[in-house]
């Protein structure tokens, strides 16, 4: 075969994998991927969480399934920004957002990330015929955002914000009764109590919609961008906000989207989330959480086992699928590069061995 092209020749591909999601980007990730065990994890009905440190992939593992659809499932992804935190610091400020109502709130915008994806996914003109609660609510959003709705959660919060008119476009397109508690019929009258009254008219309208669904693929929708405080937020009121999504996600799958019958496809929330934060969140039996409904990315291997672990797959991946002819042994491409042995450097290193010692190391991915 021709000789390997020079090292500094290759595309290492990006340190962020957010950049994976730009159009002219997405095929040079599904070149590089290497499915694996962990990918037919996340996949998994109950999973519901990935968990992992920064670096191990959480985004890559999303963007990779957003970019295709992979064994029928299709896949919406949402950023939690800067601006998210602020609207959260501003509802609290109004006095509409005691420290109970987070999740609340967070449940209702997951529910209409889920519809929002369902319609981006499958909502064309005969399936809104089909099922004419989900086509009463794009037209209600619609009609608040002239049109110009765009499948961001900042623009959900500010739907659920406006809860009166919110409530006022539902109530005109899908019928529900604008102002009065779903439960008890009471006309609220303090500020805090019309917001929680509207967010549960808003909820309850997105619940019925997607209950009544019948879908064929499964719709799979990744929270992410909770890893980093942005520096202007104040830590309490980061993870007050982070505290009330996690919460939420297990809410908004296990109460309800869990329990939606009659439909082959399902639709799944999953936050991506480093361990620490998830850790300290505080969910009711957490440990049991983390083993039953989470993927735990651990990338870690031995010296002597690297070669069988699967970041040395995705190495010799990376520098094999970018020759001319790439090579038909698994691994040949890393030696070529890398064409150093050691059976054991610390063992070399404590018997006072002269000569060169070579250390393992990949790039990070």
């Amino acid at each position: 075969m021709p000789g390997y092209k020079p090292f500094v020749d290759l595309n290492v591909g990006f340190s962020n994998a957010e950049n994976y999601r730009r159009r002219e980007n997405k095929s040079l990730l599904s070149k590089y991927f290497v499915g694996d065990d962990f990918l037919d994890r996340i996949i998994n009905p109950n999973v519901y969480y990935i968990v992992g440190e920064k670096g191990t992939g959480k985004t890559a593992y999303a963007t990779y399934l957003a970019n295709t659809i992979y064994k029928k499932n299709r896949v919406s992804t949402f950023d939690v920004r800067q601006t998210e935190y602020q609207k959260f610091i501003e509802l609290k400020r109004q006095g509409h957002l005691p420290l109970s109502q987070y999740t609340e709130v967070w449940r209702t915008i997951l529910l209409m990330a889920s519809a929002t994806s369902v319609i981006s996914h499958s909502g064309t003109p005969e399936f809104l015929r089909r099922f004419t609660k989900l086509a009463a609510l794009k037209k209600a959003v619609d009609d608040f955002y002239e049109n110009a709705f765009a499948p961001e959660i900042v623009k959900m919060l500010t739907f659920v914000e406006s809860g009166e008119l919110a409530s006022s476009l539902l109530a005109k397109y899908a019928g529900i009764e604008s102002g009065l508690s779903a439960k008890t019929g009471f006309q609220a009258n303090d500020s805090r109590s019309v917001f929680q009254t509207n967010l549960l008219n808003i909820r309850k309208t997105f619940e019925s919609a997607l209950t009544g669904l019948k879908l064929d693929d499964n719709i799979i929708i990744f929270i992410d961008g909770i890893d980093v405080r942005p520096s202007d937020i104040a830590y309490a009121d980061y993870f007050d906000c982070v505290r009330g999504l996690t919460e939420a996600v297990w809410s908004v799958n296990h109460d309800f989207l869990a329990n939606i019958k009659d439909t082959k496809g399902r639709i799944r929330i999953v936050l991506l989330a480093r361990p620490d934060i998830f850790l300290r969140t505080g969910l009711h039996n957490i440990n049991t959480k983390l083993r039953d409904n989470s993927v735990f990315l651990n990338w870690m291997t031995t010296y002597k086992d690297y070669r069988s672990s699967l970041l040395f797959k995705v190495a010799d991946r990376l520098l094999a699928i970018q020759q001319d002819e790439p090579p038909e042994k698994f691994g040949q491409a890393w030696d070529h590069y890398f064409p150093f042995f050691a059976e054991n450097v610390k063992a070399a290193s404590i018997s006072g061995e002269k000569g060169v010692k070579f250390f393992f190391s990949v790039p990070s991915f």
